[in-house]
């Protein structure tokens, strides 16, 4: 019972990280995957898998070195337009993110319900802001660990219903890809919901805030804290089971998307009817329900760090108080910010993009706002001034240049296409 207790309080940061990189957008994304390609692109749940470790570790491990979240470290060491530019291109993406995963959830609950869509979608704002302003960072943390049991339903209709399982593998170990418009479209989607600029900035923050809450560090952007090497590689293993729990997730999605949607015929996913019929084969008449579940489940995990990362990044580069362990009254600023992108992501719904759609829309912007935040992220952690011996090793500067280089190329072909 010890040894399963002090596994499960090692989940922290990463694994939340990793968990809530399959919000409604990476749902909707790695379905319509799926539902377009079959089982052809289900190589990407693999070869994203060590690049995703790679970027978050280092976020990860920017974070326990300096006691400060990626807006704050930039401001101490970096001038000031490239830390305005960070914080902006992370609020833009964050917010046409957070309308996104909101609208899904109330297209959803309507599903399941009949009532209005804009009722819901009041009704998701105002739960999700309330949680974020006036529930504690601890039982905050000790409650999102439990919302991802949410994308398990995936799992079990994967496993539950007929698949050519060879021919899955066989795709999943060798890539295949054809330049067209819709395969590139698709990767930087792809690309955009897995490694995604709102975990790196998360991440960061949220490891200063375990040492805040485990009293290594008096107060976020004060000091040094005090870490030693268990707590690296604690932050290591974290973030290697939660990047790998992501991973399965979008395998199974994949999978389940090609084995129902894409076997009949639709491969274009526009609305939450279009989504829950994946489920059908299992849930049947439950389908939309547990459809529903998952949405609303992963949504309010993701809209909270949405929201949050948006927060400490532009808090840090304004200097002001941030943090969830915070109270309200201690930090109007971080909690106004959190309030503002919330309410704006809330009125990205009145523009007339379906949700579904929109959630798509949300991944590619991702994916091209991404690879110049990946360059700073590698700037910091190569620098000695900043990081001491923590710095990058080979490895990591490897799979860190080649993912930057990567997602830039399918990003500059997609505005070529």
């Amino acid at each position: 019972m010890s040894r399963r207790k002090s596994f499960l309080q090692r989940l922290g940061p990463g694994f939340i990280t990793g968990a809530s990189d399959d919000d409604p957008s990476g749902i909707a994304t790695y379905a319509q995957t799926g539902a377009q390609f079959g089982y052809r692109q289900l190589w990407a749940s693999l070869y994203t898998l060590p690049f995703m470790i790679a970027v978050q570790e280092m976020c990860g491990r920017i974070g326990l070195v300096t006691g400060k979240g990626l807006a704050g470290v930039i401001r101490k060491h970096y001038s000031r337009p490239l830390l305005y530019t960070a914080a902006v291109l992370l609020l833009v993406a964050n917010t046409v993110n957070i309308g996104a995963d909101l609208g899904a959830m109330a297209s959803a609950a309507e599903l399941v319900t009949g009532l209005p869509f804009v009722t819901w979608l009041l009704g998701m704002t105002v739960v999700t802001l309330v949680l974020e302003v006036f529930v504690s960072y601890r039982v905050y943390a000790r409650y999102l660990k439990y919302l991802t049991l949410s994308l398990l339903a995936y799992v079990v209709t994967a496993l539950a219903i007929a698949q050519d399982w060879p021919a899955a593998f066989a795709a999943t170990l060798i890539p295949t890809f054809t330049f067209s418009k819709d395969s590139i479209m698709n990767l930087v989607a792809f690309l955009g919901t897995t490694i995604s600029p709102y975990l790196f900035f998360w991440q960061a923050s949220e490891e200063v805030e375990e040492e805040v809450a485990e009293g290594k560090l008096r107060t976020m952007g004060m000091g040094k804290p005090h870490i030693d090497e268990t707590d690296m590689r604690n932050m290591r293993i974290d973030t290697v089971l939660g990047m790998t729990f992501s991973n399965l997730v979008t395998f199974f999605i994949i999978v389940t998307a090609a084995s129902t949607l894409h076997r009949h015929g639709i491969t274009q996913i526009n609305t939450a009817v279009d989504a829950a019929r994946a489920l059908e084969p299992v849930a049947g008449s439950y389908a939309a329900l547990l459809f529903a579940l998952g949405i609303i489940g992963t949504g309010l995990l993701a809209v909270p760090v949405l929201a949050g990362s948006a927060s400490y990044a532009l808090a840090e580069a304004l200097d002001w108080k941030e943090g969830l362990y915070r109270k309200f009254r201690d930090a109007h600023g971080f909690y106004g910010i959190i309030t503002l992108a919330t309410v704006a992501g809330l009125l990205v719904n009145f523009i007339g993009v379906p949700p579904f759609r929109m959630l798509y829309a949300a991944a590619i912007l991702n994916g091209i706002i991404a690879p110049p935040l990946l360059l700073i992220i590698l700037l910091i952690a190569n620098d000695r001034r900043i990081m001491g011996r923590q710095v990058n090793n080979s490895l990591s500067n490897v799979l860190g240049s080649l993912i930057t280089l990567l997602m830039a190329l399918a990003a500059v072909a997609l505005f070529v296409l």
